[in-house]
């Protein structure tokens, strides 16, 4: 690419450091539909709310609750009561431990859920930080992506639906998916009514289908669909593993008591940040030659003749 002045100029040759001291604790966590910076809103700030965090491990699922902006002007409190009322359903189905409220207080709904999604990766990617002239490599070995979970809506949705139908509920309505696992009910015998005519012999012959399309049914589910609820159901058990939540570790000093809660999140998130740049000055040396490198790129050595 050619600029307005001719060939491109080279602007600048920067040194690069690596380190992975961190490794494998470095994430890269993205929020596609927050428009805000992750901080704590000021009503919120000022009634000492902090965002909390917690994790299921095997799985890797996290989640973050961000204090919800509740001044008047924002927030619709009549409509909160009826959430918060859904979310700790929706909490009592999973076997989660439901928000407490002091006595006499209403629920109500004051915090907006995240959930990460973990993304594939293809290759190394790498968190790059320039500073002082020097670009700062550290590898990344996880990305998630968190998005608000709105489960409290289906709480919701199935209460109006039941209304419709008159308190009835509809199959697909009742609870959480069953269990692959558990047997399925067996159906109590009808009694046969007494044949009057003559006896028939029927011959019944049984035969294994052969499916090869990979979705044959077992016990009224599908394969695939036995694997989704299996995978659900896992999920649900499994669970939740509390998470302190340090904030950003930036505009320390002098201003920390006006931004943070607490100044150790400010000096934790510090120490964390310097750890990620590399104190050695020792170059680092390529154990394999450039023959040997090429040898490993994917789809660059040529097929052997046949």
């Amino acid at each position: 690419m050619e600029s307005s002045r001719g060939a491109d100029e080279l602007v600048a040759v920067l040194p690069v450091h690596f380190t992975n001291t961190l490794l494998p604790n470095v994430q890269l966590h993205q929020f596609p539909l927050l428009n805000r910076p992750l901080q704590v809103p000021p009503s919120a700030q000022m009634s000492g709310k902090r965002i909390a965090a917690r994790i299921k491990p095997e799985i890797r699922r996290m989640e973050l609750h961000i204090p919800a902006d509740t001044r008047p002007e924002v927030w619709n409190s009549d409509k909160s009561r009826e959430l918060g009322t859904a979310q700790i359903e929706d909490d009592t189905e999973k076997k989660q431990e439901p928000k407490r409220f002091k006595e006499g207080e209403e629920a109500r709904l004051g915090e907006i859920r995240l959930q990460s999604e973990q993304l594939p990766q293809r290759g190394v990617q790498m968190l790059g930080i320039i500073r002082n002239g020097k670009l700062n490599l550290h590898p990344i070995s996880e990305a998630h992506q968190f998005r608000p979970t709105l489960a409290y809506l289906d709480i919701l949705s199935r209460r109006s639906r039941r209304g419709r139908q008159g308190g009835s509920d509809s199959e697909s309505d009742d609870g959480p998916p069953p269990d692959p696992e558990d047997p399925a009910p067996v159906e109590a015998p009808k009694k046969e009514k007494k044949s009057t005519g003559p006896g028939k012999e029927v011959q019944v012959s049984a035969r294994k289908s052969d499916d090869k399309s990979g979705t044959s049914t077992l016990g009224g589910l599908s394969a695939v669909r036995r694997d989704m609820l299996r995978v659900i159901r896992s999920e649900e058990d499994e669970e939740w593993d509390e998470l302190r939540f340090f904030d950003i570790a930036v505009r320390i000093f002098p201003f920390w008591p006006l931004i943070f809660s607490s100044p150790i999140q400010a000096v934790e998130s510090a120490v964390a940040f310097e750890t990620i740049f590399s104190q050695s000055t020792e170059p680092l040396l390529a154990r394999d030659g450039v023959t040997q490198f090429l040898d490993g790129i994917q789809g660059l050595k040529p097929k052997a003749d046949i």
